[in-house]
């Protein structure tokens, strides 16, 4: 841990915060993917093109030569000079879970240009061996380890690619090695002001951070994340969930202290009341200064069952990128239509685009599960 890191000189930038790239990690024969794998590359297809026409696109694959034959079948040239491809092997796909959580510079924090970068006045150890003791690096790269929610499923080949990509210069910054914590990227939402909101069905459940007491992984997360406060949910849990209740399914910050949630008007779905309680907690949440949240209230999907087996679909799980959202649909039209709406809400200068994710659910997740998005301080190599 970097013990003389301040928290006034970082943030966890909010997702709308300008981005450098996104990150996908490419569906292959060895995956979950395997039975349905021609429809979930297709997906993916859809979800690459979609990233790539605003910003630039890193893609780990096992087969890179394979994967960028695909793209270029449905990519334009122009689309396809955003794309970077790197060979890593993985166990899945689920980025959000096993990609760094970038932090940036805190606005007003003494930032000193360097070869034309701002870079916070902090200095971290690399950045002082790198520059020189007036620099710092301009973002930290946390690693904090990935196990397959709660030693679920394999995550070896997962926990790799992190530092795969960071050894070969993908990424600027510092790579913070936080691998004595558990922490997935689906589990925190942040406005980029000292906010973090998540649940503690998730952060505290078996297999993740035990013997730490609920105030204990709090004080880490204030530590590690520059945080002022984390705001807890309680409930929410999708059924199908394998996350254990990722707030990235239930709970999205959006601009203006909006927050986009999940509701259920439907007495007779077993996760009415839930999600009942979950709405009554997001009615009295306050940010990190007190103010309370503008709430938008997004439709339940109509049941999705894959072998009987309820899915965890849910319209929350959008990707917000430079100029654009891309939201998770489910082929019901009305539904589908309104959850696009309320987004546009959210977000009214944004580009909003629907992508169908009955594909992708099947395997218990959605579209921002699928990605991570890096800030525009944590330089790409080009």
């Amino acid at each position: 841990m970097l013990d003389f890191m301040q928290n006034e000189n970082y943030i966890l930038p909010a997702e709308w915060h300008r981005q450098a790239c996104v990150q996908l990690t490419w569906p292959h024969e060895n995956t979950d993917w395997f039975p349905y794998l021609d429809d979930i590359t297709e997906t993916f297809v859809q979800i690459a093109k979609a990233v790539a026409h605003y910003e630039p696109l890193v893609i780990a694959a096992k087969h890179p030569d394979a994967v960028r034959a695909e793209l270029e079948e449905s990519l334009s040239a122009e689309e396809m000079s955003n794309v970077r491809i790197y060979e890593c092997d993985n166990n899945d796909t689920w980025a959000r879970d096993h990609a760094f959580i970038t932090l940036i510079p805190a606005a007003g924090g003494g930032d000193i240009p360097i070869e034309g970068t701002a870079v916070s006045a902090a200095p971290t150890e690399q950045a002082v061996r790198d520059y020189g003791k007036n620099a710092v690096a301009s973002c930290l790269l946390l690693d904090f380890r990935f196990n397959g929610w709660g030693e679920k499923f394999a995550a070896d080949k997962d926990n790799l690619i992190n530092r795969t990509l960071f050894g070969g210069g993908v990424f600027g910054g510092e790579r913070v090695d936080y691998d004595d914590f558990v922490l997935e990227g689906g589990s925190i939402e942040s406005d980029g002001r000292g906010t973090v909101l998540t649940t503690s069905v998730c952060l505290m459940a078996p297999n993740r951070n035990q013997p730490l007491s609920q105030a204990e992984v709090e004080q880490v997360l204030k530590e590690r994340l520059c945080a002022r406060k984390i705001v807890w949910f309680d409930h929410g849990q999708l059924i199908g969930d394998d996350t254990d209740g990722h707030i990235d399914t239930i709970v999205r910050l959006c601009p203006d202290n909006t927050l986009l949630y999940v509701g259920c008007d439907d007495e007779k779905d077993p996760q009415y009341a839930d999600l009942h309680a979950l709405e009554q907690q997001l009615k009295v949440a306050t940010d990190a200064d007190g103010k309370p949240y503008r709430l938008l209230r997004l439709p339940m999907p109509d049941a999705l069952y894959d072998d009987g087996d309820r899915l965890p679909a849910t319209y929350a799980n959008f990707l917000i990128i430079n100029g654009a959202v891309i939201v998770p649909t489910y082929a019901q039209e009305e539904n589908d239509a309104r959850a696009l709406a309320l987004v546009a809400e959210a977000f009214p200068s944004y580009d909003i685009i629907g992508i169908d994710s009955r594909t992708i659910v099947r395997q218990h997740g959605s579209i921002h599960c699928l990605t991570m998005q890096y800030p525009a301080e944590c330089q790409l190599a080009k």
